[in-house]
């Protein structure tokens, strides 16, 4: 039960750390890319990583959702998803 336990306080600051450092607004956006990928097949924290590294690559001018940002940009696509480890399956 431990390691339960271990693993649940693990994973909340893998997918909480990120977004903290964010402001309110990057958390709507974070949150909502995490919705748009929980489908995707891949953990809550690459898919967390994954909307944080977008959303920071992003302009805070930026008007576009993050799932709409990353189709028109497919390098920094590529590139987030190396840093979060997304697995093709």
């Amino acid at each position: 039960m431990k390691s339960i336990a271990l693993a649940v306080v693990m994973l909340s600051s893998v997918v909480a750390g990120p977004a903290l450092a964010q402001n309110s607004d990057d958390v709507k956006w974070i949150g909502q890319c995490v919705s748009d990928n929980k489908d995707e097949g891949q953990t809550p924290a690459v898919v967390t990583v994954y909307c944080t590294c977008m959303n920071d690559k992003m302009s805070s001018s930026e008007n576009r959702s993050i799932t709409q940002f990353e189709k028109a940009n497919p390098k920094t696509q590529e590139a987030c998803s190396k840093e979060a480890k997304w697995t093709s399956k």
